[in-house]
């Protein structure tokens, strides 16, 4: 004879139920339906309101960074090489602190009750303002880090990165201030996903003889490596679509250099610095720069997700 409980599991569920499932699932759908919706109408309009630039510079506009409003030229080239280079330099700094972090307050190396205190400190320091992190920046890290750009420039000013310099504001600050705003991002998201990762893989890793960093970089990295990298390309993208802080203390110049000790420029701080004074093809000019901000976030999205899917089918 089998078990009530069985046989009341198998009934169907009552319509009450049935009901607050759909009307769930419809919202959730309608929720989704909006974002998309959001999202697809910015572009749209960045789009509309780039086409008149495009039509006239064409893919030129991507590689000159002549920005003369007086004579009605717009290159964006400059603007796209800062966003590129700031936010691929603070990523390589930032990975490797923000993992290390993760990795420092999810084992056992310290007490709990200081690890639960350095992660507080690190979500807090996501929390504090854009233009905050700008001010701390201008009166703080870039006179504190000055006498080692100059150092930097007086030994190896022969080659091309360091050939100018330094002047108060530039790319370097501007790189190091994203590696602040960015390391809480990666930190935060690198914690949670090894804490998700089974108690029983490092038990086993134990088990066979491996040492804690052993069972650390062999076992529990790898398996937590998926989340980890969705979590560094969640933080490319915040890097290269940050305005404030970027824009207070990377120099805003449009002359195009390859030395990161000279000012330069990003998308993002261009926008904010002209968008409020342009008219006439300036603006189709900053909607141009603002659709390829838009496309290169995208690209970055779209390869977050498949390196994610691709790692989560090889562990």
């Amino acid at each position: 004879m089998s078990d009530p409980d069985s046989r009341y599991l198998l009934r169907s569920r009552p319509p009450a139920e049935k009901l607050v499932d759909i009307s769930f699932k419809n919202l959730a759908i309608a929720m989704a339906s909006v974002v998309a919706i959001v999202l697809f109408s910015i572009l749209v309009v960045v789009f509309q309101g780039s086409l008149d630039s495009m039509a006239r510079y064409g893919w030129q506009f991507l590689v000159t960074s002549d920005w003369n409003p007086v004579d009605d030229q717009y290159g964006a080239g400059a603007a796209i090489y800062g966003t590129l280079i700031t936010s691929l330099l603070a990523l390589m700094i930032a990975v490797p602190l923000g993992v290390g972090t993760a990795i420092f307050i999810t084992e056992n190396i310290i007490p709990k009750r200081i690890r639960d205190v350095i992660g507080l400190m690190v979500e807090l320091l996501a929390a504090i303002p854009s233009v905050v992190l700008g001010l701390w920046a201008i009166f703080v890290m870039e006179p504190f880090i000055r006498p080692g750009l100059e150092l930097l420039y007086q030994l190896f000013n022969w080659f091309p990165l360091f050939s100018t310099p330094p002047m108060g504001p530039g790319t370097i600050p501007a790189v190091l201030i994203l590696v602040v705003m960015i390391l809480p991002i990666i930190t935060a998201i690198s914690r949670d996903c090894l804490n998700q990762v089974p108690p029983q893989l490092r038990q086993a890793a134990y088990g066979v003889g491996t040492t804690r960093w052993g069972a650390i970089i062999n076992v529990i990295l790898p398996a937590a490596i998926s989340g980890i990298i969705g979590g560094v390309m969640l933080a490319l993208g915040r890097a290269m679509g940050e305005t404030m802080a970027v824009t207070m203390i990377i120099g805003n110049s449009n002359n195009f250099s390859v030395s990161l000790l000279a000012p330069g420029n990003t998308i993002a701080a261009m926008l904010a610095n002209q968008f409020g004074e342009a008219d006439g093809s300036q603006v189709s000019s900053l909607m141009y720069a603002a659709f390829v901000l838009i496309v290169l976030t995208l690209c970055v999205n779209i390869f977050a997700q498949w390196i994610v899917k691709r790692l989560s089918l090889k562990y």
